[in-house]
């Protein structure tokens, strides 16, 4: 019984850059890491299939570091609120026993 090789997808990723960007040939490639042509060749469909998808998480990383500055100045907002209405209570004279009764 013969065990299937497996493959790291930065192993995979460099193969396909490799023939991609013209720096080796796919026969060579192949011949250098003793892959079939097919596979290659899947590798290489699957990799521009998703190549689109790289540049998604940039967006998708501002996008929520935005949220994040929103929700940080927000904090900081009720923060200083609740301050204030901490201090003016105490100026009043009230605190949580005298406005229970």
């Amino acid at each position: 019984m013969s065990k299937r090789r497996t493959y790291t997808p930065e192993f995979k990723a460099a193969v396909v850059l490799a023939v991609i960007s013209g720096t080796k040939t796919a026969a060579e490639v192949c011949r250098e890491h003793r892959i079939k042509p097919s596979l290659l060749t899947r590798w290489k469909q699957q990799f521009l299939a998703q190549a689109d998808q790289i540049f998604r998480g940039d967006q998708e990383r501002q996008q929520a570091e935005i949220r994040i500055q929103a929700l940080e100045r927000m904090v900081g907002r009720l923060t200083l609120q609740l301050e204030m209405a901490k201090k003016a209570s105490l100026m009043l004279g009230l605190t949580g026993e005298d406005s229970a009764r």
